[in-house]
């Protein structure tokens, strides 16, 4: 018993951090400089897409939309995410994302939880967006999956893994442009027949990694309405603000 908590404390000493691998107290967590350094989001921001504000431009929240917004909705409800991704958080998720590091996901998932409070207050079902078999294969996880199974037992609601399954491999999207990343996804995505019965009349709430531009969730938002869900709202742990 002895030799148990004592090989404990041992491990505990040299925790890393999640980012930069300096010693942390707690395991999961941040060191204090990239914590500081992390741009974690905040009101106000668009009700639909979440892109922060500069500033506040008043207003009940959930009438305060953002240009882009206010000129083509989104087909999902509300967007929520975590971080800016930007050059502070990108190391962070592309190492849970590529690199087997998945001991972040409690702490992610803590974070997505408080992000998207509201969403998860109104959701019965969590939906992760799908990898393609091959890239499953190679990859041996699906990073959003993990997200949305650990924000699932956070917030008691249920998680329906293997509800959207990616139809046709699509090529990787981090140089294309919107309109590149819509021809890319467009029919990419459907949802499993024999998960329908879970989604229909449901609220669904869709888990990724990073928000980009949209096109991603986008696509999978308008298979699960037209397989019934009664809305779909999105959850991410990163998100790209055009601008910065």
């Amino acid at each position: 018993m002895r030799g148990r908590v004592l090989l404990r404390r041992m491990v505990d000493a040299v925790l890393p951090c999640l980012s930069c691998g300096a010693v942390v107290a707690e395991p999961g967590s941040l060191c204090p400089d990239c914590w500081a350094g992390m741009g974690f989001l905040a009101p106000p921001w668009c009700h639909a897409c979440g892109r922060p504000f500069d500033v506040d431009p008043g207003g009940a929240a959930d009438q305060m939309l953002c240009g882009p917004c206010l000129a083509k909705p989104p087909p999902w409800g509300r967007a929520r995410a975590v971080l800016r991704y930007d050059q502070s958080s990108k190391p962070l998720i592309l190492r849970f994302k590529h690199a087997d590091r998945l001991e972040g996901a409690p702490a992610f998932a803590r974070w997505m939880a408080r992000a998207g409070a509201d969403l998860l207050a109104d959701a019965e079902v969590l939906v992760p967006v799908p990898l393609h078999r091959w890239r499953l294969l190679a990859r041996r996880y699906n990073q959003s999956a993990v997200l949305a199974l650990a924000v699932g037992r956070l917030s008691g609601r249920a998680v329906v893994p293997d509800a959207l399954v990616r139809v046709r491999r699509t090529a990787s999207q981090g140089h294309m442009d919107r309109e590149q990343r819509l021809r890319n996804v467009a029919g990419a995505f459907a949802v499993m027949p024999e998960r329908q019965d879970r989604l229909a009349g449901r609220r669904v709430v869709l888990v990724d990694d990073v928000l980009t531009t949209g096109a991603t969730v986008g696509e999978c938002a308008r298979v699960l309405l037209a397989a019934g869900a009664a809305g779909v709202d999105v959850l991410t742990l990163g998100r790209v603000v055009f601008g910065d």
